[in-house]
């Protein structure tokens, strides 16, 4: 699952989601089916932030749980995008 959080999800239920194994190129198309992207891409003199560091982490983190089994969830949030990179603040992760 991909959104950008907050009211985004709770409210507008702004998500995509995808069956693991995702691809760089699958969650870059994931990305842009957001209704938020333009947030994404820079919007009211905001520059854009950097969607191919977040479709590494998707398709990153979906090769890490389906080649280790016994993650049984895993849930990085937030995960805080920059024009530069990004970085996950907390990660939860629960195993069989």
């Amino acid at each position: 699952m991909f959104g950008l959080g907050g009211i985004f999800v709770e409210i507008l239920e702004d998500v995509v989601f995808r069956i693991a194994p995702v691809t760089k190129q699958e969650a870059e198309l994931m990305i842009t089916e957001i209704k938020a992207y333009q947030v994404l891409k820079g919007y009211r003199n905001q520059p854009p932030l950097d969607t191919s560091a977040i479709a590494d982490t998707i398709a990153s983190t979906s090769r890490l749980v389906t080649d280790h089994q016994e993650i049984k969830e895993l849930d990085l949030n937030p995960v805080m995008v920059y024009e530069k990179g990004v970085k996950t603040v907390d990660a939860r992760i629960i195993l069989e």
